[in-house]
């Protein structure tokens, strides 16, 4: 139809939620030639590019770049500490941000072939969406709105205003006292990144660790170069409350939990800025979920393998359904969705199902937490058999080169044989080296063949290749020795 034609007739597809889930669901459809409709009611590029990894990532970089100027005397260079122009360092972040909006505005989708609202959107039935005085119909549906930061009911945390990941990077004053509720991903990337630009930063988590998915040995880690920074950690704490200030710094009242038998300690915090980052929740108001028979729990929108809703032209991407909120994930499900929609009319012949079991994953702190499957705790508490197979970067010639030799590459394989179930990375590049890890993890290829593959030397990824290398060894049993021993003496003889 013509673009004149905006908004009658019947869509192959109505998305919900410009993000990186309904971006790429309606980008695919539209290139494969479906007529697509796209509504966002607030920013083209959703949480990611203007709250989320984009903005993020631009202000660990500046804050990395801070610290490296700290420790150049491991460098035999003289260490610098810069002036930090906090204000500045912000506007760098909103000026990179500013060069990759155009991938995601409504000009370039518009250029695609798909049809942008900008409003609410709300489902009317199952074949229908109102956004304004708009009606649009549909074979299809997909909701890609996303989620949001789940704020804690603390007294007087509303009076005293806090930020979250959709609010701090539109801050140019400096933090100064900086409290961080929660001690996640999130929360451990801006503290740190924060207290490196001249932030005094206290990280306030209810867990006895930080980042609670991980092993304790990966958390122990990054909270040892994380408190080496000055960054304060208080673990089993909670804020119970906050008084603002009144022209001066706010006053957190902090719990926190005894080791063992030990009593709780009550003490108080000033903070000139509260970060909230104690969680994740969807965005399931206001849609009209009910009024379509589209079900759904606090947690999300109900979908089967498929990413189908209850209503099965209903579909859903992203951080609306889960389980896991990462932008690469929720890109994962949106091509899924794209594909079964396509080949919907086709009685299921085709159809994908979504994977959960390889989701690889990466905290950007230093050193970097990476992983992808099982860890050694959900490993033993799901009852496998497994062993561990692990290389540290204190032996790896790369790391010591770099002085970046705090970490290691720990592999969950099953027992006995080298086929991978998970791993874990935490040390320098710990985001690029997990992919070849979740390829080999996804296509069946054990640690006998990674530890087989030449790997450029001198380069991080050889940790990965000596990590196959440790299992090999695992194999060599004595009795195999023995042989090989009497092979090789045999080859001796006669000289």
């Amino acid at each position: 139809m013509r673009r004149a034609d905006k908004g009658q007739g019947v869509y192959n597809v109505v998305v919900i939620g410009a993000g990186t889930g309904g971006l790429v669901t309606a980008a695919g459809t539209a290139g494969l030639g479906g007529r697509v409709a796209l509504i966002e009611k607030h920013k083209m590029g959703g949480d990611c590019l203007n709250y989320g990894c984009v903005p993020s990532k631009a202000l660990i970089r500046s804050s990395r770049v801070a610290a490296l100027m700290h420790r150049a005397d491991l460098f035999a260079l003289d260490p610098v500490r810069p002036p930090i122009d906090y204000g500045r360092v912000a506007r760098r972040v909103k000026a990179l941000r500013a060069r990759i909006e155009p991938h995601d505005s409504v000009e370039r989708f518009e250029g695609l072939g798909v049809d942008v609202f900008l409003g609410h959107a709300t489902l009317e039935s199952a074949h229908t969406v109102r956004v304004g005085d708009t009606l649009l119909r549909a074979r299809n549906i997909v909701l890609a709105t996303g989620g949001r930061a789940a704020v804690p009911e603390v007294p007087g945390l509303e009076e005293a205003g806090y930020f979250t990941n959709e609010t701090i990077f539109e801050r140019e004053e400096a933090p100064g006292r900086l409290l961080v509720i929660g001690g996640g991903p999130i929360g451990c990337e801006l503290a740190q990144a924060m207290a490196r630009l001249g932030a005094q930063a206290t990280v306030v988590d209810r867990g006895a660790q930080l980042l609670h998915r991980e092993d304790p040995e990966v958390a122990d880690l990054l909270r040892a170069r994380m408190e080496a920074e000055g960054v304060r950690l208080i673990l089993r704490g909670r804020v119970d409350s906050v008084v603002p200030g009144r022209g001066g710094p706010h006053r957190a009242r902090v719990r926190q939990q005894g080791n063992g038998m030990a009593s709780a300690d009550s003490f108080e915090i000033d903070a000139d800025t509260i970060l909230v980052a104690s969680g994740r929740c969807p965005n399931i108001e206001g849609l009209g979920l009910e009024r379509a028979g589209v079900a759904f729990s606090p947690l999300g929108v109900t979908v089967n393998a498929f990413l189908q809703t209850s209503r099965p032209n209903i579909y859903a991407a992203g951080d609306i359904c889960g389980p896991y909120r990462f932008t690469h994930f929720a890109e994962y499900q949106a091509r899924i969705v794209v594909r079964n929609i396509l080949l919907s009319p086709l009685l299921g012949l085709g159809r994908a199902r979504a994977d959960t079991r390889v989701v690889p994953w990466t905290t950007f702190t230093e050193p970097e937490v990476a992983r992808v499957g099982l860890n050694e705790n959900e490993a033993r508490q799901a009852g496998v058999a497994f062993d561990v197979h692990r290389f540290s970067y204190s032996d790896l010639d790369r790391a010591i080169l770099e002085n970046e030799d705090a970490g290691f590459v720990k592999v969950i394989a099953a027992k006995g044989r080298g086929t991978i179930l998970g791993a874990t990375i935490i040390g320098a590049g710990a985001g690029e080296l997990i992919h070849e890890l979740a390829l080999a993890m996804r296509e069946g290829i054990g640690l006998p063949t990674l530890s087989s593959l030449m790997h450029v030397y001198p380069t991080l990824s050889q940790a990965v290749q000596r990590t196959g290398d440790a299992f090999m060894r695992t194999r060599l049993t004595g009795r195999a020795r023995a042989v090989f021993a009497r092979l090789y003496a045999w080859q001796r003889r006669g000289l």
